[in-house]
């Protein structure tokens, strides 16, 4: 990463409502790569942080909160972003050690995976977003000179648009294996999109295909409303998560994926928490006992 710093900007996309959890993941990972056992290191996500006027007195460091891992905000809930990354970026780097050269990256925000990761040189990676979330992040990896490790293609779009047009027109190939992600985007969708979501990933996918998301299994959201979590997210930074998330009841796509044939595995974060001896563990009402990460592959035929 080279290049000054990068000038203060807003665009439409990330000064507020659901693009402005894009910022929040961002300084969760800055937090976790500057930790002494980091999970996953980016680099990056500092420098998105101190781009947006909407957060310029964010924390980029643990040791810049008050009551820091005790803080429900910046240390558990943003230790959990670290470990979502960490689990996600070895899902995909296991996905393309085949014969895999696509990857999807649905909802991608501030995501530097194309940047980050040791990918095969021959690998394409597709961020999907909309265009004002898209266009605040290449200014900022303009000022930075940043350059990814892979061809990266932006795919601006609104998914309530026809992206898969967008998609294939930007070079996707439905014929050839593909991995995909959708990082902290489903629950945000009503139920309709989310089934027409999955079901589109699985009509753009041919044998060898995988697919990562994250889910939401509570069937009464608002009764974490008090949560530390929803209620320090709330307080201190002004993003009420429970007023993005769509509150409709949830479609089980785990289980929709398996009656379309792929082999489906459904884990909580803690089991990752206990993997890496890092990350949070189950708590009194607890807004994280119903995340699910969930992990599919279709076979070949």
């Amino acid at each position: 990463m080279a290049g000054r710093a990068p000038q203060q900007t807003d665009v439409e996309g990330v000064a507020g409502g659901v693009g402005l959890t894009a910022l929040l993941v961002a300084a969760a990972r800055a937090i976790e790569t500057h930790r002494h056992d980091s999970l996953a290191q980016d680099v990056y996500a500092e420098q998105f942080v101190r781009a947006a006027s909407a957060c310029t007195d964010w924390p980029v460091r643990i040791e810049q909160v008050p009551d820091g891992d005790d803080n429900p905000l910046w240390g558990r809930f943003a230790r959990y972003f670290g470990l979502r990354t960490r689990v996600l970026d070895d899902f995909l780097l296991q996905s393309v050690r085949t014969d895999v050269r696509q990857v999807v990256l649905l909802g991608a925000g501030l995501d530097m995976r194309a940047f980050r990761l040791d990918w095969p040189s021959d690998l394409v990676v597709f961020e999907i977003d909309r265009a004002g979330v898209l266009a605040f992040k290449q200014r900022v990896l303009t000022d930075l000179s940043a350059a990814p490790k892979v061809k990266r293609v932006p795919v601006p779009v609104d998914l309530r648009a026809d992206w898969v047009t967008a998609l294939t027109t930007a070079g996707f190939d439905p014929a050839a294996p593909s991995v995909w992600l959708a990082e902290g985007l489903l629950f945000y969708l009503p139920s309709t999109a989310e089934t027409n979501l999955i079901d589109t990933v699985d009509r753009l996918t041919t044998g060898g295909s995988a697919l990562a998301f994250e889910a939401k299994l509570e069937k009464d959201l608002l009764a974490y409303r008090d949560s530390p979590v929803y209620t320090a997210t709330r307080e201190q930074i002004g993003i009420d998560l429970l007023q993005l998330f769509d509150l409709g009841p949830r479609p089980d796509s785990a289980g929709d994926l398996t009656t379309k044939g792929w082999s489906t595995s459904m884990h909580t974060p803690f089991e990752f928490t206990r993997r890496h001896r890092r990350g949070p563990l189950p708590e009194p009402n607890d807004a994280l006992e119903g995340n699910r990460w969930v992990f599919a592959h279709k076979p070949r035929s």
